[in-house]
């Protein structure tokens, strides 16, 4: 997801009709190619094969599994509130930021390859270590976000900004797509159909009991991320050096977000949005962290159902923000967003009443029933019903984000744009833990994976009530005006 432009560089950088109207230069398709090479890492690692590999091979209980999994995310989390906010005030006053992009790449790449060797037998990576090096490449992976999305005016330009963050995002779904799909087919799939376009066994001999299938999502996601960093470092025009120093340009970051603060309290509908968004964000971004965890340990299912499973919701993820703009046009976005988080909520709930034995709480399920078809995935009623609730979960996620985004920009002033949309990036760190929190703690609780997944409805219910109390999503004069419907 691209975080908004600082309003340092919409100062900097004015629109002009030129710039509109321009088409990309290599600069900006090496910006977006890097989006497309990173995001993989959350597909592939954190959501649909290693991290669901982990809970239920390693670990060897899914139940806890998602608890050590959960609450290391929490610690992760913890980290990255307290150190991204500054860092993405800071990174103006740092002056070049390739080199600390380089930097935070080169650490993370030797980590994801190191992934590989989470053995099942346990010889190879620890079940904590494992949790350390996924904890530090998620701290990594927020400061590259913070990096990159600040060059983002700087590769594009004003008039194509939007260009190359739509581009960037198409590039991400698309790139994950190809990943997942060339998991299923090169991997996943051997030995199990014999349908004339798969190989009859996993290429490079990779052994399925092994979970090699698995474990070698690592290093494809660190080849990616190193591969699609190149370009980026060679084309992208990069700030020119200032000559601060990291304390300083820290210091008066802190400084920066103290004054956007201040800008947030004198609008009483923006202010109660950013809180809102706090947490129903997080809530948000729990379901796509666990869901994969969640499916495998409810549902049963396997790394080819997990990858199936995967491609399907990546492909279908992309009509959420499709939806999000007639949404947005046909309800205002206030409504818009109200309505994707209640969808979400109702999802949440209906997972919780699924199980390879019943479906939606009340009706119970014969496991010995015929199968639905004769393929090697998905052959009964429950898993057809689970799928199209995570269908409806990524969609509505989706677009979310999507509404969101035009729901701000009817709440603040124009000229104001900058420091709300700063503030707009602080409220989607500030609270990022709290969902791994909650899910750590109800898992612990209850003992099941349920318990710990309901209390996401936690998140979504507070942020859905918040926005009751905005009073409307029509941009206010610039006089601070309140706006109304």
């Amino acid at each position: 997801m691209t975080q908004p432009i600082p309003e340092s560089d919409l100062i900097r950088f004015p629109p002009s009709p030129a710039d509109a109207g321009a088409r990309l230069n290599r600069g900006a398709y090496a910006w977006s190619l890097f989006e497309g090479a990173r995001d993989p890492y959350v597909i592939l690692i954190t959501i649909f094969i290693f991290m669901p590999y982990v809970a239920s091979v390693v670990v060897g209980d899914p139940v806890r599994g998602q608890e050590i999994i959960s609450r290391w995310s929490q610690y992760a989390g913890w980290t990255t509130a307290l150190t991204a906010p500054f860092l993405g005030a800071a990174i103006d006053h740092l002056g070049r930021r390739k080199t600390w992009l380089a930097l935070c790449v080169g650490l993370m790449v030797p980590m994801i390859f190191a992934l590989w060797w989470a053995k099942p037998d346990h010889t190879g990576l620890s079940v904590i270590t494992i949790m350390v090096l996924t904890s530090l490449i998620g701290l990594l992976f927020a400061y590259t976000e913070v990096i990159h999305n600040s060059l983002l005016v700087r590769a594009a330009g004003m008039g194509g900004a939007h260009k190359a963050s739509s581009l960037a995002l198409a590039l991400g779904n698309g790139f994950a797509l190809l990943a997942l799909s060339f998991t299923a087919w090169a991997f996943a799939l051997p030995g199990k159909v014999h349908w004339a376009w798969v190989p009859k066994a996993p290429l490079f001999g990779l052994d399925p009991v092994l979970h090699q299938p698995e474990r070698i999502v690592g290093p494809m996601a660190a080849v990616m991320l190193l591969v699609g960093t190149i370009p980026l470092l060679i084309f992208t025009p990069d700030a020119k050096a200032t000559g601060v120093s990291v304390f300083r340009a820290f210091r008066e970051g802190a400084g920066s977000l103290w004054t956007m603060v201040k800008t947030v309290r004198s609008h009483r509908d923006a202010g109660i949005f950013l809180l809102s968004r706090m947490f129903y964000v997080d809530g948000m971004t729990a379901i796509l962290i666990y869901s994969g965890v969640y499916a495998v340990g409810v549902m049963k299912w396997g790394a080819l159902e997990m990858l199936i499973y995967g491609i399907i919701l990546t492909v279908l993820a992309v009509l959420g923000g499709i939806l999000a703009r007639f949404l947005d046009a046909g309800l205002g976005p206030r409504r818009a967003v109200q309505l994707e988080i209640f969808m979400s909520l109702i999802g949440v709930v209906a997972l919780l009443g699924m199980a390879p034995d019943r479906i939606l709480y009340l009706w119970h399920f014969d496991v010995h029933a015929a199968p639905m078809w004769n393929g090697p995935f998905f052959k009964s009623l429950p898993e057809w019903i689970f799928i199209l609730i995570g269908f409806s979960n990524a969609t509505f996620i989706t677009a979310h984000y999507a509404s969101s985004r035009t729901l701000l920009t009817r709440l603040t002033p124009a000229t104001r744009s900058g420091a709300f949309f700063g503030a707009y990036a602080v409220s989607g760190t500030a609270t990022v833990w709290l969902g791994s929190f909650l899910v750590n703690l109800g898992t612990k609780v209850f003992k099941t994976q349920q318990g710990g997944f309901a209390t996401i409805t936690l998140l979504l219910l507070i942020g859905f009530i918040g926005l009751l109390f905005v009073r409307g999503d029509l941009a206010p004069a610039e006089s601070g005006a309140p706006a109304t419907d």
